[in-house]
């Protein structure tokens, strides 16, 4: 897997070299950058984040991230997205009575979770139906959480005539949110894989050899 070239893309939301070393550790070839061509030609794209929704989008939106993040999609070409990376996938994020628009890749809202203690924070097993690539070998792991919002209903249609995407589910206090998405070239997890131990180092291996 040495050959395969991944940004990380670098848009202000914190500490992200963890990730950056977690994708080396597994093969990858890592780029830390806000460039677009290089966002745009990499094999792989991950888009990370941490804290506020809205603080991450309005980063998102100074690179541009959603036109690239578009534009691989319609070319089939795969991003992942992790934690608050995850979130802005969706449609919207509300926060403290304010509403944020998203990337919109997915219908659906990030929500503070009714649960507590929050944040909610540790680690946390998930729920991994059939036919996950994503999560082979390590459907029984459990992976680093730390977030206090997330979405806690899915809302896009199977489709008619390709593959549905497979939407794994967490619990914490009772409530459940989603913890990790398969769509096509468009995988996201809530968790941090890249603070997960060796289940998230396989869960990265697994992502990066399907590029």
């Amino acid at each position: 897997m040495s050959g395969r070239r991944v940004v990380v893309l670098d848009y202000g939301s914190g500490n992200v070299r963890s990730a950056v070393r977690a994708l080396e550790k597994v093969g990858a070839q890592v780029t830390l950058t806000a460039d677009r061509a290089a966002a745009a030609d990499a094999d792989g794209l991950v888009v990370p984040g941490v804290g506020a929704f809205a603080a991450c989008m309005a980063g998102l939106l100074k690179v541009r991230a959603p036109e690239v993040v578009g534009r691989r999609l319609a070319g089939g070409r795969p991003v992942l997205g992790i934690c608050v990376g995850m979130q802005v996938l969706f449609e919207r994020g509300v926060e403290h009575g304010v509403t944020t628009e998203g990337i919109g890749e997915w219908p659906g809202t990030v929500e503070r979770l009714r649960a507590s203690p929050l944040p909610h924070m540790g680690w946390n097993s998930v729920d991994v139906p059939a036919g996950s690539t994503l999560f082979d070998g390590i459907e029984n792991e459990r992976f680093y959480f730390v977030h206090s919002y997330g979405v806690r209903s899915w809302e896009l249609p199977p489709p008619e005539r390709i593959k549905p995407p497979v939407v794994v589910w967490s619990e914490h206090d009772g409530d459940r949110f989603v913890a990790a998405v398969e769509n096509g070239p468009l995988t996201a997890t809530q968790f941090h894989p890249e603070k997960s131990g060796d289940g998230g180092l396989r869960l990265l291996e697994n992502w990066v050899r399907g590029l």
